[in-house]
């Protein structure tokens, strides 16, 4: 016994002090561990300051019932649970048998709440007990981010996110993609916890816990106006043509400013959300909107005029041995090549561009070079499409390709990338690079600030964009955007109506168009250029980028300058439009004859519904969902209003 008794107090011993280093490490290892502390991501804000993406912390509350002295614990207890049931509602004993019962068992880590807000957060840190602290009180805090969208699913793509699956694989589509690694996503802190039993771990105080540095915040180019616009536009033209997906582009055009996007793609039941960046990252042939880029390589190259006539015949011709058609039943027979654009005729472009480079076809491919129209812009958004310009030798060339590229088929471009080249004919031949991006700030100082960036001082010559942007503001006048026309507003642009999957063998029983139409306006001193393109519209409703798209061009247009507060910033527009004189005597009429009984505001617009009722004599409160125009109101009409009523809006 007395030898066993040796073996042991040596043994306990040789732990203590020849092996306590080792040990006391393992310990250390498994049940103390440094713990990320996830910085907040930087906010992500529109032109005017709105907010587009921020992230919202939430907070779990729970309590170390063993830690405070007996004494404090009994004296504050029952205040504590009489706190609880005030926030959370059930009876004060219920928490105390809980709190008592996790102190019996030495439960260090007793969840109180999970997930409030900042606000409910203080409120929590100064129940009795809790305000103590961790050591006197047992208060244990774990805070979460949340990254929240207040618009909505509205340009959500563009706005952008960082995603990780469970195999650790990110996602980074859009503006948030693109910047969050340089500056929203900041750096995250560290914190040691203390295994404490059942997989659960609680913060310790640790005088060497390294704290996490925000992000900055991002200020983008977009604006939340041309942004509703322009989603509410394309969305119900969607709808309308029950196409597969399509796009919008709003561009400033001096400096290539970005001011809306839109990316929607339809559901298998129908509902369309920002499924894809299709503007950014969708090559596809452009069909008739590539037609300016060919008139204009044989204006600059001087092989024709604009007067130059061109031979349609009657709408269809053969070209080494295949037919090109045109749209038009019948032809155009002999017409100037001005015209021949501006009716977008395929023979015509097919003809000129055949005629004048079948013998040298690597002239007309180097002019397309020289614009850049075979590089991507190089624009910050993460996943630009890959332009495609096929030359001699190449595997799609072939006799037909020169004739084909004329009228936009044989190539691909983005719609972004068709849209750059069309501000550069509106900037005077400027080529810019698409902006998304104004500055960078942590609170009010500025980090970094990006200013407009050149990517070709001139695309061509004066005489050149003078005639082309004639051609293109008679495309609306009496070309295939004549149904645009307006007297009272002047628009500039190109239909384009492509094929597509035509390869398939399906394709004469289920035709398949892209309908687009890109431009600019104003006529005479261009402030925006826009593209729209549509994928797949119904060919029972209807498939021409007139048809389709050229709508919402001209909705975007006039909606910018009748219903956004920067009217007062085009000193060009010196006529009246017809229709915002018309709605504005309506709503002032609405406004100063309703003031205490309740008006009629369906077919309004949210913001001046808002407004309307918001300026009664009657203090009421409004509740608006939805964005748009307003479908239906919770109070009748002529309906006597009460101060303190809520009136419920619905908008489209």
């Amino acid at each position: 016994m007395f030898v066993f008794g040796l073996a042991v107090m040596f043994k306990l011993l040789s732990i203590q002090y020849l092996q306590g280093d080792k040990y006391r490490a393992l310990v250390d290892k498994r049940d103390i561990q440094d713990i990320t502390i996830p910085a907040n991501r930087g906010n992500v804000y529109a032109n005017d300051g709105s907010l587009l993406a921020t992230s919202i912390p939430k907070y779990n509350i729970a309590i170390d019932a063993v830690t405070s002295q007996n004494k404090t614990f009994e004296e504050f207890i029952k205040p504590l649970c009489d706190s609880l049931s005030g926030y959370l509602g059930k009876p004060s004993s219920y928490y105390e048998r809980g709190i008592r019962k996790a102190r019996l068992n030495k439960n260090q880590y007793y969840l109180l709440v999970k997930n409030i807000n900042y606000t409910d957060y203080v409120r929590f840190r100064n129940f009795p007990l809790l305000e103590r602290g961790a050591i006197s009180g047992g208060l244990i805090v774990e805070q979460k981010t949340k990254r929240e969208f207040p618009m909505g699913n509205i340009a959500r793509r563009t706005i952008g996110y960082e995603r990780f699956d469970e195999e650790g694989n990110v996602t980074r589509p859009g503006i948030d993609g693109a910047f969050g690694l340089k500056y929203l996503r900041g750096t995250d802190g560290i914190r040691k916890k203390q295994k404490i039993g059942n997989g659960k771990w609680k913060p310790m105080t640790d005088h060497n816990q390294v704290e996490p540095k925000d992000g900055y915040d991002v200020y983008t180019t977009i604006d939340v106006n041309i942004q509703d616009i322009a989603h509410h536009a394309l969305l119900k033209q969607l709808n309308k043509y029950k196409a597969e997906h399509g796009c919008v582009v709003v561009m400033e055009v001096k400096t290539g400013e970005v001011r809306a996007i839109s990316n929607l793609g339809r559901t298998s039941k129908g509902v369309y959300y920002e499924k894809l960046n299709y503007a950014v990252g969708e090559s596809h042939e452009p069909g008739s909107t590539f037609k300016v880029m060919a008139m204009m390589a044989a204006l600059e190259d001087k092989v024709i005029d604009t007067s130059t006539i061109v031979d349609t015949q009657k709408g269809r011709k053969k070209f080494y041995g295949r037919y090109i058609n045109d749209s038009h039943y019948g032809g155009y027979g002999e017409i100037s090549a001005a015209r021949a654009l501006e009716v977008s005729s395929n023979i015509g472009l097919a003809t000129i561009i055949d005629k004048h480079y079948s013998d040298n076809p690597k002239k007309f491919i180097n002019k397309l070079k020289e614009w850049g129209l075979n590089e991507r812009l190089g624009i910050s958004i993460i996943g630009e499409g890959e332009p495609d310009i096929p030359e001699p030798g190449g595997e799609k060339w072939s006799r037909n390709a020169l004739p084909s590229m004329a009228y936009g088929y044989n190539l691909e471009l983005t719609p972004l990338q068709t849209l750059a080249f069309y501000n550069a004919i509106a900037n005077d031949g400027e080529l810019v690079k698409p902006r998304f991006l104004k500055a960078v700030k942590e609170f009010d100082k500025e980090i970094e600030t990006f200013d407009k960036e050149v990517i070709k001082k001139k695309i061509c010559s004066d005489e050149t964009l003078s005639k082309i942007r004639e051609i293109l503001k008679n495309i609306v006048v009496r070309g295939t955007g004549e149904k645009l026309y307006s007297e009272n507003f002047s628009m500039a642009g190109k239909t384009g109506t492509a094929r597509t999957e035509y390869w398939m063998k399906d394709w004469v029983e289920n035709k398949r168009y892209i309908s687009s139409f890109s431009g600019y306006f104003p006529v005479e001193n261009p402030k925006y250029s826009c593209i729209v393109v549509i994928h797949k519209p119904s060919t029972e409703v209807g498939f021409f980028g007139a048809d389709v798209t050229g709508p919402v061009f001209k909705r975007i247009a006039q909606k910018i300058y009748t219903d956004t507060p920067k009217i007062d910033e085009v000193e060009l527009l010196e006529v009246k439009v017809a229709s915002a004189e018309k709605e504005y005597e309506s709503f002032y009429k609405t406004a100063t004859t309703y003031r205490t009984i309740m008006p009629n505001v369906v077919g309004l617009p949210a913001m001046d519904a808002l407004a309307l009722l918001e300026n009664m004599d009657v203090d009421i409160k409004v509740e608006l969902s939805g964005n748009g125009v307003i479908k239906s109101q919770s109070v009748d009409k002529s309906e006597k209003l009460k101060n303190n009523q809520t009136v419920v809006l619905k908008a489209s």
